[in-house]
């Protein structure tokens, strides 16, 4: 990829560096973390080098009449207008920059105020945008931004404080092919999503071929989002439960249940460190109200948490399960479970995904079995 803004904006560090040796430098730092633990080849799984992410956030920046895109700069220690950016996929990409020029044609509805925009797109040419202002919207902002909606081909949503002004509707919707079946997934403004659609593909992918190597049985899944891995895997196993704190995520992974015609799921609204106390019944939880943990045979989970990696709770709860499948978006975190995991597991594969090309972001996934 080339931008005439590398080595100026901060969005993609590694600008310097060829892909390959990019590529090469995160796998050598993971199989240094991971050379305790695990011996053997780690998978790669590479990113497109340009039109890869979508989901993005670009400030707006006012210059007397005209308004611009801004990042911050490479120093962070300020921003830097930007006049392209390769990385966005391509339905971000052909209307940010009419949308830019509507902004500019409009300075008392529109751009008065504005200081941000974010765009959530799916490799099926929807988009939603996402305008923030630091005013109160009010009917004439709305109806300029429903012809932008027309002009442009996708949702608009406007934002301030305490105010959200949805107009046609506030997510997304996806589809992604998995392991020979078509995905849907809706994907809401506020929520969390993967960023890089091929390589997410990738991702469960490999989790997949992990969950075919386990022999069935019952699925726990913590931090299931909004369904991502949970849909996809629930094929290979007999029941799954999965849990995750943001409301948001659950409701849109119900409705991805329902999208996909899956029946074997069971979504909860709970932390893990919650779900911890439940299964080891440390205390009962009014949310899993008619869900009777004693017929569940969990023989595998997954996790994928923050960066922070996993509590302790967590940690000495999956020590028992026969397969653990962990995703992680840190690897120091994931070097720093696999200490504890590893007096009870051994690790059979590992893999880093390329979510974050030009970036220093490594994500990586491992499969333990128990010893």
């Amino acid at each position: 990829m080339q931008c005439k803004h590398f080595g100026s904006c901060g969005s993609c560090s590694l600008y310097a560096v060829e892909y390959a040796a990019q590529l090469a430098k995160k796998e050598e730092r993971v199989r240094g973390l991971l050379a305790p633990f695990y011996e053997e080849k780690l998978a790669v799984f590479d990113s497109p080098q340009s039109h890869y992410r979508a989901r993005a956030e670009f400030r707006i920046w006012h210059e007397g009449e005209v308004c611009h895109y801004a990042m911050g700069n490479i120093t962070k220690d300020g921003a830097v207008n930007i006049s392209e950016c390769p990385k966005v996929i391509e339905p971000i990409q052909k209307r940010m920059w009419k949308l830019l020029e509507a902004i500019n044609a409009s300075p008392e509805v529109l751009k008065k105020k504005l200081f941000a925009v974010e765009f959530l797109a799916t490799t099926t040419d929807e988009c939603l945008i996402t305008m923030l202002y630091h005013r109160k919207l009010d009917e004439v902002w709305s109806e300029e931004a429903k012809q932008l909606e027309t002009a442009l081909m996708c949702k608009v949503m406007g934002r301030s404080r305490k105010q959200k002004v949805v107009l046609s509707g506030e997510y997304v919707t996806e589809k992604l092919p998995i392991d020979g079946r078509v995905v849907t997934y809706v994907e809401y403004e506020s929520g969390f999503t993967q960023p890089n659609p091929a390589v997410n593909i990738k991702m469960i992918e490999w989790a997949i071929a992990q969950a075919k190597k386990t022999g069935g049985g019952d699925l726990l899944e913590a931090y299931c989002g909004l369904g991502n891995f949970t849909l996809p895997l629930s094929h290979y196993y007999d029941k799954v439960l999965a849990t995750e704190i943001s409301k948001r995520s659950i409701h849109a992974a119900l409705q991805n249940c329902q999208l996909n015609g899956v029946e074997n799921i069971t979504f909860t609204r709970m932390a893990s460190e919650e779900m911890t106390e439940a299964l080891q019944g440390v205390r009962s939880f009014e949310r899993l109200k008619g869900i009777d943990l004693t017929q569940y045979d969990f023989t595998t989970v997954l996790v994928d948490p923050p960066r922070a990696g996993l509590d302790e709770g967590t940690t000495a709860l999956i020590a028992d399960m026969e397969h653990i499948i962990y995703i992680s978006c840190n690897p120091d975190t994931l070097a720093r479970d696999l200490e504890t995991l590893c007096k009870t597991h051994e690790v059979l594969d590992a893999a880093i995904f390329d979510q974050f090309p030009h970036t220093e972001h490594i994500e990586s996934g491992v499969f333990l079995k128990k010893r």
